[in-house]
């Protein structure tokens, strides 16, 4: 059996949807109540990035939070800012991925390659708003927050979505919005492509491009 197959063949296992739904369920509950009982300060922008990536990759997203994004940390290090920086281009480009697919594939039927074009520009988009947003609402100007977007995140997101589209179409390709292998492996591709855009946060933080988001325990 192919790994293609053999991935289609758990990815639409109904025990396995089962459980997953049941695990990001309760990840996101936990998440919520250690953010209200906990960690409260943490900024509203940085609350609804938690809140995606759990939703997105479920106990993966929860223990990233956990380990890199609560004041209880014992100390900072370049691995958690990088932790918290991919987290948070994830939760922009993931919103985008989800609508691009969803609208390219599953509503209009496109070719895969207008597919790929398509989602790729939702998810740049999504994510670029969700750091120039910010920038601006801190007083930085409309140009220099749309040059330090376009440089600091490119790299990320360009990683990000061409792992996460390319197992997107690679394992439901020909699958349409009714089956359960068109969901599943939407999910699937957003955590493949999170853990791949990683370690390339990890080095644009460390190189000084990106900041790596705040410090949690401030």
């Amino acid at each position: 059996m192919s790994l293609e197959a053999a991935l289609r063949g758990v990815l639409t296992n109904p025990a396995f949807l089962a459980v997953w739904a049941v695990l990001v369920c309760g990840s996101l509950s936990i998440l919520v109540w250690d953010l209200r009982a906990n960690n409260d300060h943490i900024a509203p922008l940085m609350q609804l990035v938690w809140g995606l990536t759990t939703l997105y990759s479920g106990p993966l997203g929860l223990g990233v939070y956990w380990g890199s994004g609560r004041k209880q940390i014992s100390r900072d290090s370049l691995w958690r800012r990088g932790a918290r920086s991919v987290a948070h281009c994830y939760s922009g480009c993931g919103m985008g991925e989800v609508v691009g697919v969803t609208v390219a594939a599953g509503v209009l039927a496109l070719p895969s390659l207008y597919v790929m074009g398509g989602t790729f520009a939702c998810a740049y988009l999504a994510g670029f708003a969700l750091t120039v947003g910010p920038l601006m609402q801190e007083g930085v100007g409309l140009g220099e927050a749309l040059t330090d977007a376009l440089y600091s995140e490119t790299p990320s997101i360009t990683v990000m979505e061409v792992a996460a589209i390319g197992t997107d179409v690679w394992l439901a390709g020909e699958a349409t919005i009714g089956e359960p292998l068109f969901w599943a492996a939407l999910v699937f591709s957003l955590t493949v492509g999170f853990v791949v855009a990683y370690p390339v946060n990890v080095l644009l933080v460390r190189l000084g491009v990106k900041e790596g988001m705040a410090d949690p325990r401030n």
